[in-house]
């Protein structure tokens, strides 16, 4: 098969979307087209259209024209284009799967996770239409009483760089479930994995012009989706300093906000606790995708009875797992997503030596291949356990309580994900003391599935807003009472 002929066989034929943006389909935007570059290589994998503000705005404008119509489409309508949409992720999981590996420098593991998540959340997405939409109220008057869900209107959905497609694919399914229409903006670093993926499934799924948008851009994009007056409901998930700008112009214009922020995560290691799988449950944690994830492992508190030979098999984990190119061969880890993200975990690194930490392994880089790293020798000060990293580095740090673990892992402003590995009862006591989103007892921090809640707190943004069938419907549709009598009720007036 030729190349042309394996293009016009790929159900993501770039002849469709190159240069171009989704409007009521695929068009060029008002601003520059970007390259699409593969960090493993630096080689230019796509090129795509760009949305400047005035694109966001009309988009905006368009959206709420065309929410009415879907949210009047038959619940079991909806339901069918959500399955479609999940069986395209299905069908076509080694063709995405690549593009998720070359776009975002994933191992193919990783890969697979993006593509299997997405199908599933179009899955569980596909059960909101029929879900009861509201309640009966008692009432002391002389009518029927109801709560009703009824869809929020228009959804801006800004999604990150590390895993693009789930972190998309988890709010435009269940938003579009619900009777909404939704704007994607992915992260100018994924658009394909972010966006251009997911609008050719919903195009394959047959989902009407203008109920799904995609626009390309960059932070005039996003803000724009802000301000514009048609979007009720902000969906960003990302940085916690964007986050916050996000936040502060959502409320100015009174619009809802849900953010999925950052986090620095600990895994906690009891006394007792298997060795060994506590290693590599923390190894996993830390350097799985380069560390690029909101629930990496940033923080591992072991007990002083344990400290110096979880050091030692953490060491021994980190000098032999490979980096490389993910499409080269079988690696571990593969590349950063750019320079600046690798310069940031560069500066962490030097900031926390000179602060007095030791690193036990890594430290180093050649490229975007930065090595995976063991730091020790660090206070609740060091850059390195204060800050979010967001790369393979994993700081160790020693504690002699559970009341001291406790408050070392309350002291961080963030909350998102706490991972405690040993004895289940102290496990249960410890989880009972700490202030986070989620808890894994005997798992380590990274965990994700679409039915279950997802969330942080504090500086990982506002709570739970994903994830199953009562969060996204609380995300994503509004509460209306409604009341019902028999005949026009008097009044004395």
């Amino acid at each position: 098969m030729t190349a042309t002929e394996s293009e016009q066989t790929s159900i993501l034929n770039p002849s469709l979307w190159d240069g171009k943006i989704y409007t009521t389909g695929w068009t060029a935007g008002s601003a520059e087209p970007i390259e699409v570059k593969e960090p493993a290589t630096g080689s230019v994998l796509a090129t795509v259209g760009m949305a400047s503000a005035a694109d966001a705005f009309a988009a905006a404008t368009r959206a709420a024209k065309a929410q009415k119509e879907w949210a009047a489409t038959k619940p079991e309508d909806r339901a069918a284009i959500l399955r479609r949409a999940g069986d395209f992720f299905v069908t076509h999981a080694a063709e995405l799967g690549e593009w998720v590996q070359r776009e975002t420098g994933a191992i193919g593991a990783k890969a697979a996770l993006e593509t299997h998540v997405a199908a599933n959340e179009c899955f569980d997405a596909a059960g909101l239409p029929h879900h009861p939409a509201g309640d009966v109220l008692t009432s002391n008057a002389d009518h029927w009483s109801f709560a009703r869900r009824t869809p929020a209107g228009v959804v801006a959905v800004i999604s990150p760089f590390n895993f693009p497609l789930i972190l998309s694919i988890r709010s435009v399914a269940p938003a579009l479930a619900l009777g909404n229409t939704v704007i994607l903006k992915p992260d100018p670093r994924t658009p394909v994995s972010g966006g251009v993926m997911i609008m050719r499934a919903f195009e394959e799924a047959g989902l009407p012009a203008g109920v799904l948008q995609l626009l390309n851009g960059g932070a005039e994009t996003g803000a724009a989706l802000t301000e514009a007056p048609e979007v009720r409901i902000i969906s960003f998930t990302g940085s916690t300093a964007a986050g916050r700008k996000v936040g502060e112009a959502a409320g100015r214009n009174l619009k809802r906000a849900h953010l999925e922020l950052g986090g620095n995560n600990a895994l906690i290691v009891l006394p007792g606790a298997d060795l060994a799988k506590a290693a590599s449950a923390g190894a996993f944690g830390s350097f799985l995708h380069q560390g690029q994830i909101c629930m990496t492992a940033g923080r591992h508190l072991v007990h002083e009875s344990l400290t110096n030979d979880y050091v030692s098999a953490l060491r021994e984990k980190a000098e032999h797992l490979p980096v490389g190119d993910p499409m080269s061969g079988q690696v571990a880890l593969g590349p950063i997503i750019d320079d600046r993200q690798r310069d940031n975990i560069h500066r962490i690194v030097e900031e926390a030596k000179a602060a007095g930490a030791t690193v036990e392994a890594g430290g180093t880089y050649d490229n975007l291949f930065y090595s995976p790293t063991v730091l020790t020798g660090l206070d609740k000060e060091n850059p390195a356990w204060a800050e979010e990293i967001f790369g393979p580095v994993a700081p160790v740090m020693a504690f002699s309580t559970l009341e001291e673990a406790a408050e070392i892992v309350n002291s961080s402003e963030y909350g998102l994900s706490v991972s405690i590995l040993g004895d289940v009862g102290e496990a249960m006591k410890l989880a009972d003391m700490v202030h986070s989103g989620k808890v894994h007892i005997n798992e380590q921090t990274v965990m994700d599935e679409s039915n279950a809640p997802f969330g942080g707190v504090g500086a990982s943004g506002t709570g739970s807003r994903f994830g199953g069938y009562t969060a996204n419907i609380e995300a994503f549709t509004e509460t209306q009472w409604l009341t019902v009598r028999p005949d026009i009720a008097p009044y004395p007036f």
